[in-house]
């Protein structure tokens, strides 16, 4: 693979199993450079699980991912912390840091052996705790945060790490409405020069933001492409088992999804059967 045209992430005829569970089944993807994707799909769809195997927290098999046209189980870790930053879904820490401290981290792939941050490390931690509107709560407990804090301290540490991909498990999951807006701000300012990849339950939100949509089911990619050739009725029903009306958001000009009640469907049809 030449790394002058190969894509930033490649995933090659990807499977995973737990036990003799399948999780990931065939996957097939190209991401391409400083784009916004968003991975979608039911619970228990494998979304964490195809992340996971990106960062190589799981067994990964090799010439299944490629990083800059490099096989990902060639990279040292240090190597490929410099190449791949995320956000986890789970962000409670068990150690008395400083909020500061935990942004601090992101700068400890490109420390040598016993060397301290210098000024460099220090100004980049500020400006990424500014963005992600932390700086005020840098001489705080980490556990002394609100769970929505304690998310957008984790995804300050990201940006620290001034990576070429950032890869977000449910970033939002615990924010407010008006720091879910903020934080898909700031990643989509990123996103100019950082490729994203995030798994987001909000079909709304990914349709605003995203680039590109990967719509999983069992394990499997279902769709893929373009919002609006990933969010149609048929599959959003074959995914999620649920119906929906789809309409063009008036800002946005994206599609707009109201899902429909099992319930009115029903009162509905008795309706037109009386």
């Amino acid at each position: 693979m030449n790394k002058n045209d190969c894509n930033p992430i490649i995933i090659n005829n990807l499977n995973y199993n737990y036990g003799e569970t399948h999780i990931l089944n065939n996957i097939n993807i190209k991401f391409k450079k400083n784009k916004f994707y968003s991975i979608i799909g039911p619970n228990g769809s494998g979304k964490t699980t195809l992340l996971k195997n990106i960062l190589r927290t799981i067994p990964v098999e090799s010439k299944s991912i490629y990083i800059d046209a490099k096989d990902l189980t060639c990279f040292k870790n240090k190597e490929l912390a410099q190449k791949i930053s995320s956000v986890p879904q789970n962000t409670n820490i068990d150690f008395q840091f400083t909020v500061f401290d935990i942004v601090l981290m992101g700068r400890t792939p490109y420390l040598k052996r016993f060397e301290t941050e210098g000024n460099e490390d220090l100004q980049i931690v500020e400006e990424s705790m500014k963005m992600t509107n932390t700086w005020h709560l840098k001489d705080k407990n980490i556990n002394e945060l609100s769970g929505g804090e304690r998310q957008r301290v984790i995804i300050a540490r990201a940006l620290a790490q001034q990576c070429e991909i950032i890869l977000l498990d449910e970033p939002i999951s615990n924010l407010d409405i008006q720091h879910q807006i903020e934080i898909l701000d700031t990643i989509k300012y990123l996103n100019r020069n950082v490729t994203i990849i995030a798994v987001l339950h909000d079909l709304n939100l990914a349709a605003q933001y995203s680039d590109s949509l990967i719509l999983l089911n069992n394990g499997k990619v279902v769709s893929h492409g373009t919002v609006e050739e990933v969010l149609t009725e048929k599959n959003i029903r074959n995914a999620y088992n649920l119906d929906t009306y789809i309409i063009k958001n008036p800002v946005t000009g994206k599609p707009h999804i109201i899902p429909i009640s099992k319930n009115y469907i029903r009162q509905e049809l008795k309706n037109n059967v009386l």
